[in-house]
């Protein structure tokens, strides 16, 4: 008896994850349809050949203005409109909210637009010197708005692990910095390891920081009462290709922003 109990268990299991990977796959093929149409009906000018190609030779580059005003203006406008970021928090690591990957294709196809463009990858590529694009659509950290907005929100010294065959890139847009320190920014600051110290990054809004997360090491320190500060967040990699343990990694990885469901979505 226990032996057919325990025999139509792994039937059951073994059918509830086929069905659970039947279901990605479908989910991940309807995404990657609709970033296929966003991109042919969103195009824009980004005016990036302005900045000429910034120096990366300490894997980060800061570059100030980096939008148009005008469409600053527009992409700030369209990450306000969002809501319900998905709160998260790691004792002794960090806390804040997520908006992910998906609820952006979902709800905010012009922030998607942005993040796909040809022109925003060219500008990325020239600054490292190799080829990128953005990394899949099942990485719910390739394109995230990262909210902080709570007393003591904030995220400790890490690496942006690279879960790829290439090298892996992030890029932070703030869109809204403010709050009660020097220049009316929040007391919430990008710290990064540099050549043994530690520097201030300083992030006021339409300041890109592009670097390479795997070899810097970086930190954001708490956010103050009545303070916010919110992020667009975007990831590139060089070859977006993933082994087995790489990709299981980065689901396990991804657990400490969007909860369990990173796991199976």
């Amino acid at each position: 008896m226990l032996l057919e109990l325990g025999a139509l268990g792994i039937v059951l299991t073994g059918g509830a994850f086929g069905l659970a990977r039947r279901h990605r796959g479908r989910l991940y093929e309807e995404q990657r349809n609709r970033i296929a149409v966003i991109r042919q009906t969103h195009d824009q000018d980004l005016g990036l050949a302005r900045h000429g190609v910034p120096q990366f030779a300490q894997h980060l580059v800061r570059v100030p203005d980096f939008l148009p005003a005008g469409v600053f203006a527009r992409l700030r406008d369209d990450i306000l409109k969002l809501q319900a970021a998905e709160r998260s928090f790691v004792p002794a690591h960090k806390k804040g909210g997520t908006i992910a990957y998906e609820a952006l294709i979902e709800r905010a196809p012009s922030v998607v637009a942005y993040y796909q463009s040809a022109e925003l990858m060219g500008f990325f590529s020239s600054v490292i010197a190799e080829d990128v694009s953005p990394t899949p659509v099942d990485d719910q950290s390739s394109l995230s708005v990262l909210v902080y907005d709570r007393p003591a929100d904030h995220i400790g010294w890490h690496y942006d692990h690279d879960f790829y065959r290439g090298r892996h890139f992030t890029a932070l847009l703030p869109i809204v910095n403010e709050g009660s320190a020097d220049g009316g920014l929040s007391h919430a600051e990008l710290l990064a390891r540099l050549d043994g110290k530690d520097v201030a990054i300083s992030t006021e809004p339409n300041t890109l920081v592009l670097f390479e997360g795997a070899v810097v090491r970086h930190k954001v320190t708490p956010l103050g009462t009545g303070e916010r500060r919110i992020i667009l967040s975007m990831t590139c990699c060089t070859d977006p290709r993933a082994r087995l343990w790489q990709a299981i990694a980065r689901r396990f990885k991804d657990t400490a922003y969007y909860g369990v469901r990173a796991l199976w979505t």
